[in-house]
């Protein structure tokens, strides 16, 4: 199992590299502070004057650059006006290593924040539509969507019971309470549902408006758990107050509580929603194939994945490779209170150099299989031309700034985190066979990029791509070793690796 060893098969800190990149090195800074010549600050107290506000305007009058800018831009948009005419010629919807096999329709998500599971269900659903001889098929992503919904609130709810103890103002606390039931979510999370509930084809369990427009029932559900939480907080309070009750007697009485809170969540799902089918409920499936030929196929939710939605690699036998400079590399990780199914499989990830997270793109590809990735999506990105190129924008040459964080910067500060995931179904590679740029099959419908999909370049990549997902039997042996042997190092639930896709 596995492949050829990764790019550094020993633990790098990644820090050391990460500087290298940065304007200075420590020893150049130093010296240029000893340098520099400071003016003494117009405003002695730190707050903002009219002289700050007078200097500023004395330096944009000597700048006709500056000017001219200020001319054009206050009745158009930045994003529209500045974009890159050579950044658009570069990046080319072309690409000489593609899937043998191209699925359609392409996807729309709507108003919801279900990429993750649109890009799962876009993954599975080649070997669906190879097996099947379709030319047109998507799986129900609502039937993952309703398991999950319903999954996470009992983890907020089991989460809530855990930490009874703490103040309501704690840290943890409150965190917990404020994305508790998130449309996002994680591989590791997919995979629960997966082994769980199977999958089912859309018109088994089709969409529905709230499906795809999730903010009115999440807005609704986020107030009842709170309500609920707040309950067997007092609940559980008053519990211990008896000192003759055991600890299992208390969490067998919270938990029925409990049961009873969530009643309250499943009528609201199931009523907006609609009541999916459960994982061992056998469903009819009437379709045609490609040739016309009508079809059907009659059997459980768990039964159709096991059957159609993979071949050789199998979303349980598939991890997550991260590219997170802030932390060592070779090892692995995970964040804590993160997850759907409660005691489900953890949300894992193996921290490794961004070459890797490159060359495991390349060799699935290559392997004829889609790549689920994460990435934050709005960096650098044009939805109309469907390109994320970190040269898209003229923003540095028009406004004489320059861009000086790095990618641990961005993560440290808030900048960034993962917010998309999406599909990797083609990569161009250049003479020497590295990537130039990736075709990318996202979730926003047809009508944006190049009839839904959208070309990444190899700088955009390296510096916005955190999460590639691969296959064991494809992934170097080092790195699968880590997955399966390493100690896992735990982040805090607020760290920015625990943001859902």
């Amino acid at each position: 199992m596995g492949s050829a060893a990764s790019k550094s098969t020993e633990m790098v800190h990644p820090e050391a590299r990460d500087s290298e990149k940065a304007s200075y090195t420590t020893q150049e800074l130093s010296q240029s502070l000893a340098d520099l010549q400071l003016a003494a600050p117009l405003s002695a107290d730190g707050a903002l004057t009219l002289s700050n506000v007078d200097a500023w305007e004395e330096s944009v009058e000597k700048s006709p650059k500056l000017k001219l800018a200020r001319t054009v831009l206050n009745h158009t948009n930045i994003r529209e006006s500045l974009i890159s005419r050579s950044a658009r010629i570069a990046d080319a919807h072309v690409f000489n290593n593609e899937l043998d096999f191209k699925t359609t329709p392409i996807t729309n998500q709507k108003s919801s924040g279900r990429c993750w599971l649109f890009a799962t269900t876009n993954v599975l659903r080649y070997n669906i539509m190879k097996k099947l001889n379709l030319s047109d098929f998507q799986l129900s992503q609502s039937y993952l969507f309703f398991w999950d919904k319903l999954n996470k609130s009992n983890y907020y709810l089991e989460l809530s019971i855990q930490h009874a103890d703490l103040p309501v103002d704690d840290r943890l606390v409150y965190y917990l309470s404020d994305e508790l039931i998130s449309d996002g979510g994680q591989w590791d999370m997919v995979v629960n549902l997966l082994e769980t509930y199977g999958v089912v084809p859309q018109p088994a369990y089709p969409e529905s408006l709230h499906s795809s427009l999730s903010s009115p029932i999440n807005t609704l559900l986020k107030t009842k758990l709170r309500e609920h939480a707040l309950i067997l907080r007092d609940l559980s309070a008053s519990l211990r107050a008896n000192s003759a009750l055991s600890e299992d007697a208390i969490l067998k009485t919270l938990r029925s509580k409990k049961e009873e809170l969530l009643k309250e969540v499943y009528i609201v799902m199931s009523a907006t929603l609609g009541v999916p089918p459960k994982p061992d409920d056998k469903f009819t499936w009437d379709f045609y194939d490609k040739d016309g030929k009508a079809g059907s196929w009659t059997g459980t939710a768990r039964e159709f994945y096991k059957a159609f939605a993979y071949d050789k690699y199998s979303p349980a036998d598939s991890f997550s490779l991260i590219n997170d400079p802030r932390n060592p590399y070779g090892k692995l990780y995970t964040v804590d209170k993160l997850g759907n199914l409660w005691g489900g499989r953890p949300v894992l990830y193996v921290n490794t150099e961004i070459e890797n997270l490159k060359q495991a793109v390349v060799k699935q590809i290559k392997a004829g299989h889609p790549v689920f990735f994460g990435c934050d999506v709005g960096q650098f990105s044009d939805r109309q031309f469907g390109i994320m190129d970190t040269a898209l924008f003229e923003y540095e040459a028009t406004f004489d700034i320059k861009f000086g964080l790095t990618k641990a910067d961005r993560l440290r500060t808030n900048e960034s985190s993962m917010t998309h995931a999406m599909v990797i179904s083609g990569v161009h590679l250049d003479a020497s066979g590295r990537p130039v740029r990736y075709k990318v099959e996202n979730s926003w419908g047809d009508a944006v990029g190049n009839k839904g999909y959208f070309v990444m370049s190899d700088a955009w990549f390296e510096q916005f791509v955190y999460q590639v997902v691969i296959p064991k039997a494809l992934a170097p042996k080092d790195l699968v070793k880590v997955f399966e042997e390493g100690e896992k190092q735990v982040l805090a639930p607020w760290d920015p690796m625990g943001s859902l896709a």
